[in-house]
């Protein structure tokens, strides 16, 4: 079995918070890294951030440097986005990803959850 399964996903208004949660099963748990995007309707999958191994670097796109945090809890083979401070523009679906290059592309990577819906209200 290989799959990934985003959660925590809800409505919030403006500079309030979320945490996401990715459950990893197979051998999506033994990933060189691990990765969170994001897609508003009618736009591209964008990277969020990522996180190597079981958890030695971290990587974040601009928009969210500062307000993210990406974190990994091998044990239960789940990642999690820890998202401070929102904002209206981060409302997207977002999907965690795993794969082996480390990148900032969707297609560097493998494997790929389903989606969770973030809404943030001003």
């Amino acid at each position: 079995q290989v799959q990934l399964r985003e959660s925590g996903g809800g409505l919030v208004q403006a500079g309030g918070s979320l945490r996401l949660s990715c459950a990893a099963a197979g051998r999506t748990g033994s990933t060189y890294a691990m990765g969170w995007f994001r897609q508003a309707p009618g736009k591209e999958r964008d990277f969020v951030a990522v996180i190597i191994r079981s958890g030695e670097s971290t990587g974040y796109a601009d928009s969210v440097k500062g307000r993210f945090t990406i974190s990994k809890d091998n044990a239960k083979n789940t990642v999690y986005l820890q998202m401070n401070k929102l904002k209206p523009e981060d409302t997207a679906v977002y999907y965690c990803a795993a794969g082996w290059r480390a990148g900032r592309e969707s297609a560097q990577y493998d494997y790929w959850g389903q989606g969770t819906q973030v809404t943030v209200s001003s």
